[in-house]
């Protein structure tokens, strides 16, 4: 399996259940991992970290990302990043998906998104299935908080520190709790 059959055939959201897929994604997987212990092992410059993450995602990022290390990704070629955008220490990407984070986005520490979910029932369990994460432009999504998989939040919209995201983010509103819910609207 390539890298492009792969990426399309996760759009579809069908199961990740095949041999082939199990063991194309154990392969990225491993490359992810290599990348990723070089870059959480000493320190970097901010530019030796965008270098880093260039090869991870397998493009040149944008310099004006800033992403303060360690930075954790278990597949790496499924995250895209807009201009201006702050990563804070200690996050996870599960990628698979696709993860999506717009222009101006700022991600507080220990923040997970995770774009893989498994089946309810015990046959079913150790199957996975895929959907991506979508962040709009100026999204803030505050510390320890957990973005789930299919989840698109809207732009200029925050997420308040330690929520759990289960269901789509409307722009310019502020979410909170396990799960989150409304708390506010950022609209006059």
């Amino acid at each position: 399996m390539k890298l492009n059959e792969f990426i399309e055939y996760v759009k579809t959201g069908q199961a990740l259940n095949s041999e082939e897929i199990h063991r194309f994604m154990n392969d990225m997987s491993e490359s992810a991992r290599q990348i990723t212990f070089r870059l959480n092992n000493a320190y970097h410059t901010p530019e030796e970290v965008r270098t880093l993450l260039s090869e991870l995602f397998g493009y040149r990022v944008p310099s004006s990302l800033r992403v303060f290390p360690p930075f954790y990704s278990d597949f790496g070629r499924n995250i895209h990043v807009g201009e201006n955008v702050f990563i804070n220490a200690c996050c996870h990407f599960q990628d698979h998906g696709g993860v999506t984070i717009g222009d101006g986005c700022q991600i507080g520490h220990n923040v997970v998104f995770a774009t893989l979910n498994h089946g309810l029932k015990a046959e079913d369990r150790q199957t996975t299935y895929p959907a991506p994460i979508r962040l709009g432009r100026n999204v803030w999504i505050g510390s320890n908080s957990t973005i789930l998989q299919g989840v698109t939040i809207g732009d200029n919209a925050v997420v308040a520190a330690g929520a759990v995201v289960t269901h789509d983010v409307l722009p310019d509103t502020v979410v909170g709790g396990v799960p989150a819910r409304l708390i506010r609207s950022l609209s006059k």
